[in-house]
């Protein structure tokens, strides 16, 4: 009999995840096998579970931020062995393709995100190609790492697509997972101010630790605080995936400002075009995953203390359908805490 293992899938968008015996997943030429240490319930997650984004083919084992140990590696394999600490690049692609050679992979044609598109790391094991498998410094914990895979990896490619630049400003919307990785990222890469928007005091006090000014939304129009203290921001990151927050983000751009929308949003964005942007000559900036060559600098700006992830997991959960959900329910709200992780 094929050995199993436990996981938790997402059956119907709109219901609940539910555990289940599946196999253990086969190990191909060039594959490893990963014992999964550590998975992070993202808030995409909770988009792909209500159906907002849909996930295909169902059932699937959910989650895309994944961190664990190589079980097993495949024929072929020599770039790994059993033991190794890895964490998991989420797009798997065809890696020859136009889009892949030029390092955009996450356009490759045949692009399949773990936790989306194939099954992903809510479960015991999970096979990736050898190629997803970045080592993984000892001196950086599973938890924490797992959200370095989805949350800082996204952050550190928006604020390059935001092309920001020592000595600019920073307005970061959003100070959840994402929020807090885009603080501490903006200021290695040198930005002089940034600050972070929430209406959450825990979140926002946890940024003002990370070095960030905090606006506190419900106190008044943050875009009117960001702009008594800057002037206008040169980058504005959105994280949340509100149509009134993006707007905002472009309302708190300068001259030149960029605006770079992450969030996943379900309403339209209206713009005053010529006051907003054609005024300013300021951008609008779509961000879209990220990409595999950006991992070992951000891991290197974790294992040298630049970005601190060790608060940003508020909590641990085992691999169980409850437990999960509750975490997706508390996404879905806007009410949970910074980041949680499952552990199996």
């Amino acid at each position: 009999m094929a050995p199993t293992m436990r996981a938790v899938r997402l059956v119907a968008p709109g219901r609940p995840l539910e555990a289940a015996t599946v196999p253990v997943p086969e190990v191909g030429p060039g594959d490893v096998l990963v014992r999964v240490r550590a998975a992070g319930i993202c808030h995409s997650d909770a988009h792909y579970r209500s159906g907002r984004a849909p996930s295909n083919p169902l059932p699937l084992t959910l989650g895309h931020e994944v961190a664990g140990t190589i079980e097993r590696a495949g024929p072929g394999v020599t770039t790994h062995r059993a033991g190794d600490r890895v964490v998991l690049h989420y797009n798997v692609t065809c890696g020859h393709c136009a889009r892949c050679a030029a390092g955009t992979e996450q356009f490759c044609a045949e692009c399949r995100m773990l936790g989306h598109h194939r099954d992903g790391g809510y479960a015991e094991f999970i096979a990736v190609p050898a190629a997803n498998a970045i080592p993984l410094p000892a001196s950086i914990g599973f938890a924490p790492c797992a959200t370095l895979m989805c949350a800082s990896a996204t952050s550190y490619h928006a604020l390059r697509k935001g092309r920001l630049a020592a000595g600019e400003t920073v307005a970061v919307f959003g100070a959840g997972g994402l929020g807090q990785s885009a603080v501490q990222i903006a200021r290695a890469f040198g930005a002089r101010t940034v600050l972070a928007v929430d209406i959450n005091p825990a979140r926002l006090a946890l940024a003002e630790r990370h070095g960030a000014i905090a606006i506190d939304a419900r106190a008044g129009d943050p875009v009117a605080a960001i702009r008594s203290r800057t002037g206008g921001v040169d980058v504005a990151l959105e994280v949340i995936g509100l149509a009134a927050t993006m707007r905002q983000a472009v309302q708190s751009l300068g001259p030149f400002g960029r605006a770079v929308l992450v969030g996943l949003a379900d309403q339209p964005m209206l713009l005053d075009t010529y006051g907003e942007l054609l005024g300013k000559e300021a951008e609008v900036i779509g961000c879209n995953d990220h990409l595999l060559s950006e991992l070992a600098p951000l891991l290197a700006l974790a294992a040298g203390g630049a970005l601190d992830v060790s608060q940003v997991v508020t909590r641990t959960v085992p691999l169980e359908a409850g437990a999960i959900n509750a975490a997706l329910d508390g996404l879905d709200g806007f009410q949970d805490g910074v980041r949680t992780v499952i552990e199996p």
